[in-house]
């Protein structure tokens, strides 16, 4: 008969006793498929951190591979969806009887989606950086969305200076004519002499968090990107021909933006959209003339609910 192996989990108890918030896993590789709202399911692979808290000061420890096993299972049998995140948080609070009554778990993917360019019929992958994040917390479910979208964003006081050089440049260029033919000026703006300074732009990212309400059964990712891309106006391309370059340049020209204008672009945004409980969010303009970041940070402001 062989012999029963040791369950130190089970039969020791804690050399220093003491209840701990969290205990669990963290950097979990799995793959999975994902419910995106208006879509079929989507694969991705995702890292995942899952924990519970122990709330019995005497216990030695949780059982790690009960909460792997019941990730595992979601990822060959099911699909994430907002339902079935929130039976793996009731199973890891059922498989810990006695030992927890809170679970929270947080799954790290990259999305990738078909962008097409702004004129012409091309077509480029994207790659969105998500995170979906449960808990139950004193028998209360809440469920969190987060998305990175970069963008360009263009300074309003360079273009303003440049602008100013442009026309310094034209009295020079033409002081003393009485007349100018249209046809002189167009061509003279066609040079770089013409156009003598530019505004300085940078690749900017626009982070945000929103909390799902109980109406949401699929993560309405693919609408909160398209949202956020929409409010700003100047999303970073995939595959672009000229025609799409220029497109571009002429969109950071109507759309110029200090991280204040692109802060509030997208909380008014966001407070038209009924998916979404709160929202936070934190625009990071990552500086092409300073060696610093321009950041703005907001929230919907409810009490109680996140700060900024």
């Amino acid at each position: 008969m062989p012999t029963a192996m040791p369950d130190v989990a089970n039969h020791s108890c804690a050399t220093t006793e003491g209840v701990l918030d969290w205990v669990g896993m963290s950097n979990i590789e799995v793959p999975l498929m994902l419910a995106v709202a208006g879509e079929a399911p989507r694969q991705v692979s995702a890292h995942v951190e899952a924990f519970v808290n122990l709330k019995d000061p005497k216990a030695k420890g949780i059982h790690m591979s009960r909460l792997y096993l019941l990730l595992d299972d979601l990822s060959r049998e099911s699909t994430l969806s907002h339902a079935s995140l929130c039976d793996l948080l009731d199973g890891f609070i059922t498989s810990h009887e006695d030992l927890s009554n809170q679970a929270f778990v947080k799954f790290d993917f990259d999305l990738h989606l078909r962008r097409k360019a702004l004129i012409t019929e091309k077509q480029g992958w994207k790659a969105y950086p998500v995170t979906v994040t449960g808990q139950v917390v004193d028998n209360n479910l809440s469920v969190e969305l987060a998305v990175k979208v970069p963008y360009s964003s263009t300074c309003p006081c360079s273009a303003a200076l440049a602008r100013q050089l442009i026309q310094e440049a034209f009295v020079a260029k033409f002081a003393g004519q009485q007349q100018i033919s249209s046809e002189l000026v167009v061509d003279w703006l066609g040079t770089t002499q013409g156009i003598v300074a530019t505004p300085h732009s940078q690749r900017s990212v626009a982070e945000i968090k929103v909390k799902l309400n109980h109406k949401v059964t699929e993560f309405p990712i693919v609408a909160l990107i398209d949202a956020i891309e929409d409010a700003l106006k100047t999303p970073v391309q995939a595959a672009v021909k000229r025609a799409d370059e220029q497109e571009f340049a002429r969109l950071n020209g109507q759309n110029l933006m200090f991280c204040e204008d692109a802060a509030r672009r997208l909380k008014h945004a966001l407070n038209q959209l009924s998916e979404f409980d709160d929202f936070w969010l934190r625009v990071n303009h990552y500086e092409s003339l300073h060696a610093h970041d321009a950041v703005a940070v907001t929230a919907k402001g409810l009490e109680g609910g996140y700060r900024a």
